[in-house]
């Protein structure tokens, strides 16, 4: 295959996504100008409201569509730029895929092992039935090798998806609502596996979900809007003063590379911004007030404040 290596070492880079569907002569934007970029080894849930464009990127990343314009690159491969043969190798080898409906995750006339060796058979590796039983043990289901899909239940069926999912070594596992269709004791159970694949294995995550349990424990919550993303949420972990650990969890404004930001929806109601605003550059700051409103001034410089040069005022 071609490569287009990312910069700065993402395994996912999206720049500048646009998708554009054509339904009964109307022109649909599902993505207008989305940026992203993922680091290997992150575990990155994506949300959104329904029609926000989250789907579609994921079916841009799982190699089913392909961009109206910009650019999609997965571990080096510029997606936009596959041939016919380049995609199918692409969605055997470089990313696996846990869709939310069990049914479609599974072979219902297979049992778990022959479901989690079918992809390494269609991809012709070898050594399939010792690898299926090594990722049904790392999924919690080697004693369930043997049965049928109507045989487990939605939480052990969507364990052995998961294993497909890993058959062919991925270097990015990509989730559409992994726990939609289960009972939240079920989806934590779920999840915390999905979490130790990413810790231990090393795999990189990507879900999109509404599962606020997903959103609020993985180290990155990229939010879509209207087709662009709009914030992020990064969580990190620290050391109080009494010894023990806690979460601290900072949203970001983002900022695409046309300079382009969404502020929060919340900040435009509470101060009703529409149509024009105004800004005013600061030392270490922009302001935005409402287009009708009058800035307060800039409040004075301090004493101990030196110029640039590290001269005093």
């Amino acid at each position: 295959m071609t490569t287009t290596r990312p910069t700065d070492g993402d395994i996912v880079a999206c720049d500048n996504l646009v998708r554009i569907y054509s339904v009964a002569d109307v022109e649909v934007v599902a993505l207008q100008g989305l940026d992203l970029r993922i680091k290997p080894g992150e575990m990155v849930a994506i949300v959104g409201a329904s029609g926000s464009g989250k789907s579609t990127l994921l079916n841009i990343l799982g190699g089913l569509d392909v961009p109206t314009a910009g650019r999609a690159v997965v571990d080096g491969l510029d997606l936009a730029r596959l041939s016919r043969g380049e995609r199918t190798r692409y969605r055997r080898r470089t990313v696996g895929m846990i869709w939310q409906q069990t049914s479609r995750n599974l072979l219902p006339h297979l049992d778990a092992i022959s479901n989690v060796e079918l992809p390494m058979i269609l991809d012709g590796r070898s050594n399939r039935q010792q690898r299926a039983e090594d990722l049904l043990e790392l999924v919690g289901l080697h004693d369930r090798a043997r049965h049928r899909p109507r045989e487990l239940s939605g939480g052990e069926q969507q364990r052995v998806a998961i294993a497909v999912a890993l058959a062919n070594a991925p270097s990015v596992l990509l989730a559409d609502e992994p726990t939609g269709e289960l009972d939240s004791a079920t989806s934590a159970d779920v999840f915390e596996l999905l979490r130790r694949i990413n810790r231990e294995v090393g795999t990189t995550i990507v879900a999109v979900t509404h599962d606020p349990l997903v959103a609020d424990h993985v180290t990155r919550t990229v939010a879509i809007r209207d087709g662009r993303t709009s914030t992020e949420t990064v969580r990190r972990t620290e050391r109080s003063d009494a010894g023990d650990h806690r979460v601290i969890a900072e949203e970001f404004a983002v900022l695409d590379r046309a300079g382009r930001l969404q502020l929060p929806r919340a900040h435009i109601e509470k101060l009703a911004l529409a149509d024009r605003v105004r800004l005013r550059l600061e030392d270490d700051h922009v302001g935005v007030w409402p287009g009708g409103s009058t800035p307060p001034p800039s409040p004075p410089a301090r004493p101990d404040q030196g110029d640039a040069d590290g001269s005093q005022p």
